[in-house]
């Protein structure tokens, strides 16, 4: 299932990343573990935050999913069903 992965990173634990000159690592490990279809960053609400757009092919795959965000970033991690417009055709031909 095609999935939301939205991680706003704690302000002071981002920040000890990005003095140690450990972000830009620490961001790669996340992304070549999750492999992500489509990654994008921004602030949020005065907070930097990570969009991921990711395959979830099991329920089990959660934990793994949002850890490296708590536990490198004390990040809030929310995690939400999406649709592309192929899956949103589809399901909207399910309801006839």
């Amino acid at each position: 299932m095609r999935v939301l992965l939205k991680a706003t990173l704690d302000t002071e634990k981002a920040n000890e990343a990005i003095r140690s000159g450990k972000m830009p690592e620490l961001m790669k490990e996340i992304l070549d573990h999750l492999k992500p279809e489509a990654a994008y960053f921004g602030p949020l609400g005065g907070r930097r935050t990570a969009f991921l757009v990711l395959d979830m092919k099991d329920s089990s795959d959660l934990p793994p999913t949002g850890e490296p965000f708590f536990t490198q970033f004390n990040a809030e991690v929310e995690v939400t069903p999406v649709m592309n417009g192929e899956d949103l055709q589809n399901g909207l031909a399910k309801l006839r």
